[in-house]
């Protein structure tokens, strides 16, 4: 139910999906899901927490067999390259698409969604530290301020693919961060 409801959230929107299409998506009658859920704003924060898991899933499957920390940050990128037409979770990125749905008016999914941007720059502050550490990534980068960078123009690039439709602001974003990361190599 987590997963059809993600996806319903995710395609449709929260405030455009309603129990009645999760019960229909489902095959669930309504009691069965209120048994698990309060209301509607406990399966959001579920749905969430799940796109998260599935997310994290693909950031680390695709650093597995990446030696650099460049070609580890690189293949977390490349996990969207696809993303107007082909995104790993269907409807686009569920960070961007709950942050922007929640400020101001869902304070648990912003705090959840904020939490996220969050997870995403530390784990880019950590993939650059173990590039400075390895030798490969020169010792006087910002590493909080590359990393937030790194998170906030890959959720740009995101954007801007989903809304115009067109993968080439993904592309033209990595070819961008290839020169920028690649400025900062030993």
């Amino acid at each position: 139910m987590i997963e059809t409801s993600l996806y319903l959230f995710n395609t449709n929107g929260i405030t455009r999906t309603s129990i009645q299409d999760i019960m229909t998506a489902t095959e669930l009658p309504k009691g069965s899901i209120y048994r698990r859920f309060k209301n509607k704003e406990e399966i959001v924060l579920a749905a969430y927490d799940k796109s998260g898991e599935i997310m994290w899933s693909h950031f680390y499957k695709a650093m597995e067999n990446k030696k650099t920390a460049i070609d580890k940050i690189l293949a977390i990128f490349l996990i969207y390259q696809d993303t107007a037409n082909n995104p790993p979770i269907a409807g686009g990125c569920p960070l961007l698409n709950s942050a922007i749905e929640s400020t101001g008016v869902f304070p648990e999914l912003q705090k959840a969604a904020a939490k996220g941007y969050d997870d995403t720059v530390m784990l880019m502050a950590s993939l650059i530290k173990e590039g400075i550490e390895k030798q490969e990534l020169k010792e006087d980068i910002d590493i909080r301020s590359l990393a937030s960078f790194l998170a906030s123009s890959m959720e740009g690039a995101i954007m801007a693919s989903r809304v115009s439709n067109d993968n080439i602001h993904h592309h033209y974003f990595i070819e961008q961060i290839k020169h920028h990361l690649f400025s900062y190599s030993k």
